[in-house]
């Protein structure tokens, strides 16, 4: 037996609860884990609040990331003992996820755990941290460099952003950071933001071309934020959108990429390849400092998730949420 959260509809009504499940409830899987961290991520929050349709097949346990140990294994890569790290795959969506104390994964889906992380400083990072590096990696592949200019992060105080902000100040950028927490401002600070600008400055519609400013920018907002962050993006500059936290709509045009060579690129996490994904934690395993990540980790128990992505929807979060399992 093993404690879950579970969620489902059973009679058209939605309901969350954390139920004890038999071992023989889980859903096929060559890989049986133990799960010792997890996260609340956005999406995580929205599954579990039912504020968006995010859940595919009911009923459904959520938690998107997740890192323990393997019990058993069918699979050639993975045998009892391994530590690994899960992020996305369509896990707490199609496939039982990892806020519960055990799960039935696929191998394939699993990454090894750097030797540098425990399983919680995996979690303080989880796919908001492994989603910030393939933003940095995206920047980087255009060739930019922090002589070029600023970048700037929006929604900077979320998971995404603070990493984000992180990551991109130790590789010698100068980062604006982008908040509607001004509250915040010395946490972001702290991260490595040399700017803090409000949300309200991107929030609003805004003109095709604006003043150029921006040499690369990791956007978390999409919606009027990222239509004016790509408005205002100089020259060959780079645009990596991960995110939809003011709305899945982009009010735009095509005039900063034919008239300013700017690339809008897209950061999927859920559905990367196996080799980006150990090259981006290799990565994360380089650059992250463990100072950091403790100032942005949140602590909460398996009891505690639905709460904790109540305040998470709420605009009450900050930073990362650690599940402890």
């Amino acid at each position: 037996m093993f404690h879950a959260w579970l969620l489902d509809r059973p009679s058209g009504t939605f309901h969350a609860e954390l139920v004890e499940l038999a071992d023989d409830s889980l859903p096929a899987g060559d890989v049986l884990v133990q799960v010792l961290h997890s996260t609340i991520n956005y999406k995580d929050a929205l599954a579990l609040t039912d504020r968006a349709p995010v859940v595919r097949r009911w009923p459904m346990v959520p938690g998107i990331d997740g890192a323990g140990i393997v019990l058993e294994s069918r699979h050639a890569a993975w045998k009892p003992g391994d530590r690994w790290i899960l992020n996305g795959w369509g896990v707490g969506e199609n496939h039982w996820g990892c806020l519960a104390e055990r799960a039935s994964l696929r191998g394939d889906w699993l990454v090894p755990l750097p030797g540098r992380f425990d399983t919680r400083q995996a979690m303080i990072i989880g796919t908001a941290g492994y989603t910030a590096m393939l933003c940095v990696q995206a920047i980087a592949a255009r060739e930019l460099k922090p002589q070029d200019g600023e970048v700037l992060v929006t929604g900077a105080t979320g998971g995404v952003g603070s990493i984000a902000v992180a990551l991109l100040a130790r590789r010698g950028w100068r980062v604006v950071a982008a908040t509607g927490k001004a509250d915040q401002a010395d946490y972001l600070r702290a991260l490595g933001a040399a700017e803090v600008i409000p949300r309200q400055q991107l929030s609003e519609p805004g003109k095709p071309l604006q003043k150029e400013r921006w040499a690369a920018v990791v956007d978390t907002a999409g919606s009027h934020i990222l239509a004016n962050a790509c408005a205002q993006t100089r020259w060959g500059g780079v645009v990596a959108a991960c995110g939809l936290a003011q709305g899945m709509d982009f009010a735009s045009s095509v005039a900063p990429f034919i008239l300013r060579n700017v690339t809008l690129a897209g950061i999927d996490s859920v559905m990367q390849p196996l080799a980006a994904r150990r090259a981006a934690w290799a990565a994360l395993a380089e650059e992250v400092d463990s100072g950091q990540l403790e100032a942005m980790a949140h602590d909460v128990r398996l009891d505690q998730a639905l709460e904790a992505a109540r305040r998470l929807m709420a605009g009450q979060a900050l930073g990362r949420t650690v599940v402890n399992i």
